[in-house]
């Protein structure tokens, strides 16, 4: 399998100094084990541990590691069943499908800004510009359809259906590295709103050294405020989605970005895997004892940014141990792309 150390567009010699080192054998492992556990030959994304459904994110997931190992064929099949079986008429993706048909055709942002830069990278990557003209769509149905207002700017909200009021957000859906990529292959300036309205959302929501930020927030009275999920009561919380938060902030091209995941990094420094579980409270202390490999991963995104690369790598090579002791479609999704986005250059494109 072929492996990409440098961007797609870029030339250069991958052993030059980086912020990220060469893509190693792991790298390729966590990416081969997710693909081949979890895609079947249609080019679906099963939840096997869930029931063996799919979700718009599975979807966009796959794409993302299909193409930062260069296996055209396998991206190639994952977006062609993707838009012929939840793909909605104004582009986004639907949520949820099962037993053979669409189960919630509302779309969840993340989905489709992880689709659109994994079609960017893959116009690129395999010389393909129909792929481009894919994301150039997909991206334009984002900005209609999943923002609202912010201050005066564009935030993204977590879907279609969050931008009545109360604005519901999930920061785990902001991701400043694909916002800075369509915003250069759009020329559009709201790519680049969307970033600096992500950041201030984010830094808000994490007031403190060792703070965390929470699963869901809504925007009252101008302000982020944490929220438990929709439709749940209690109080806002940092589990399995809000980790995906402190990889997408270490991996931001902008140092501002990279600050505010450092600034989780007191809640794991000095602390061994197996006492990282997954559920905190805001202020950064364990809130429960699930182990799960998104911990660690999160875990090694604060490490990242804050600049602690031996702590990234002990906390990427024990998520993937995780996983295979313990193995699940959104570990083994994350397992795989931890190291992608915080230990590479493979979704580079320019």
């Amino acid at each position: 399998m072929l492996f990409f150390a440098v961007g797609c567009g870029g030339g250069g010699d991958s052993s030059s100094s980086s912020d990220k080192s060469t893509p190693d054998a792991s790298f390729d492992a966590a990416a081969q084990r997710f693909l081949d556990t979890y895609v079947t030959g249609d080019g679906r994304v099963q939840r096997a541990d869930q029931g063996g459904d799919t979700v718009g994110e599975g979807q966009a997931y796959g794409m993302l590691i299909a193409v930062a190992i260069g296996d055209e064929d396998r991206f190639n099949s994952i977006w062609g069943w993707t838009k012929d079986n939840i793909q909605r008429p104004d582009g986004l993706l639907s949520f949820l499908w099962k037993d053979g048909k669409v189960a919630d055709p509302e779309a969840a942002s993340d989905a489709d800004v992880d689709a659109a830069r994994a079609l960017l990278v893959a116009s690129c990557r395999f010389k393909k510009p129909g792929y481009k003209q894919e994301a150039l769509d997909l991206s334009k149905a984002i900005l209609d359809n999943e923002t609202a207002d912010f201050q005066g700017s564009p935030v993204l909200v977590a879907g279609p259906w969050a931008r009545k009021d109360p604005i519901t957000l999930n920061p785990s859906y902001f991701s400043p590295a694909t916002f800075a990529a369509l915003g250069d292959a759009t020329g559009d300036g709201r790519w680049g709103s969307l970033s600096a309205s992500g950041r201030s959302v984010t830094d808000l929501l994490m007031p403190n050294e060792g703070s965390l930020p929470p699963d869901w927030a809504d925007i009252e009275k101008g302000k982020p405020v944490p929220i438990s999920a929709p439709g749940q009561s209690g109080p806002g919380r940092y589990g399995f989605d809000a980790a995906r938060t402190l990889v997408r902030f270490a991996e931001d091209p902008d140092p501002a970005g990279k600050r505010i995941a450092a600034k989780a990094w007191p809640a794991f420094e000095g602390k061994k895997p197996a006492d990282i579980p997954i559920e905190h409270d805001l202020n950064g202390q364990p809130a429960g004892s699930t182990q799960h490999p998104m911990a660690l991963v999160a875990a090694a995104g604060a490490a990242a940014a804050a600049g602690k690369e031996a702590d990234k790598q002990k906390l990427l090579a024990a998520a993937e141990a995780l996983d295979k002791r313990a193995p699940t479609y959104y570990g083994a999704a994350w397992a795989a792309l931890g190291r992608i986005m915080l230990d590479s250059t493979a979704l580079d494109c320019g």
